[in-house]
């Protein structure tokens, strides 16, 4: 595992590569959030931030989505994927939000479990993105394979060890917005094909760079 010096470092070169280090999905109100993330799942952001304008241009509230039948709602997500169970989970949760939680998003990861749809990965992102959690981790794919790699994690592939192991080492104030990061390097320069290992600025503290020697794949 690193040293807090190495984590230290990692942490300051990812704020430099990307100084914004926030969530990609699109949303103004909590709620949207909730429902995008659930959107994402085997889908890109790019393509869920094509979606939800029109989903929320059509229900503008949480009352007008509770109201709604799961299916005056695929249409607006079809293209998303696994429309039907999606359209289900929104407008459910859409109504145990306003009858459980007055209309507002809950914020601990027990309630947020409750909800139709929401596993671990998604309460996380809650926490952290609107609620401001200290020490989430958003165990994603990008954030799973890189922290690997750069041998934060033993390499698991499973979230919750994942989760568990980043917490552990990082700085909890810097957790959340180190996994969006994470999600940034993936998509710039730690691409899960096709790797640039000789571009990448983490090289001097990542285990895998130092594996291949020249600092190619």
């Amino acid at each position: 595992m690193k040293s807090p010096e190495a984590i230290r470092a990692i942490i300051q070169e990812l704020k430099r590569l990307y100084p914004d280090g926030i969530c990609s999905l699109r949303y103004q109100k909590d709620y949207e959030l909730l429902f995008a993330t659930r959107l994402s799942a085997q889908c890109t952001d790019e393509r869920v931030n094509q979606v939800t304008p029109a989903l929320f241009a059509r229900y503008p509230s949480l009352e007008a989505l509770a109201a709604a039948e799961p299916e005056d709602v695929e249409p607006y997500i079809h293209s998303c994927g696994f429309f039907r169970a999606k359209a289900r989970d929104i407008v459910l949760a859409s109504r145990m939000l306003l009858s459980d939680y007055g209309g507002a998003v809950p914020g601990t990861m027990e309630e947020l479990l409750r909800l139709p749809g929401v596993g671990r990965k998604t309460a996380n992102l809650i926490l952290g993105d609107v609620h401001h959690t200290p020490g989430v981790v958003v165990a994603d794919t990008h954030c799973i394979r890189i922290t690997g790699l750069l041998g934060l994690t033993d390499g698991t592939k499973d979230p919750g060890k994942t989760e568990q192991q980043l917490r552990a080492c990082l700085p909890p104030e810097e957790s959340n917005d180190f996994c969006h990061r994470m999600v940034l390097h993936g998509r710039a320069v730690c691409r899960a094909r096709r790797p640039d290992c000789p571009g990448c600025t983490l090289g001097p503290w990542c285990d895998h760079f130092a594996a291949q020697g020249d600092g190619t794949k």
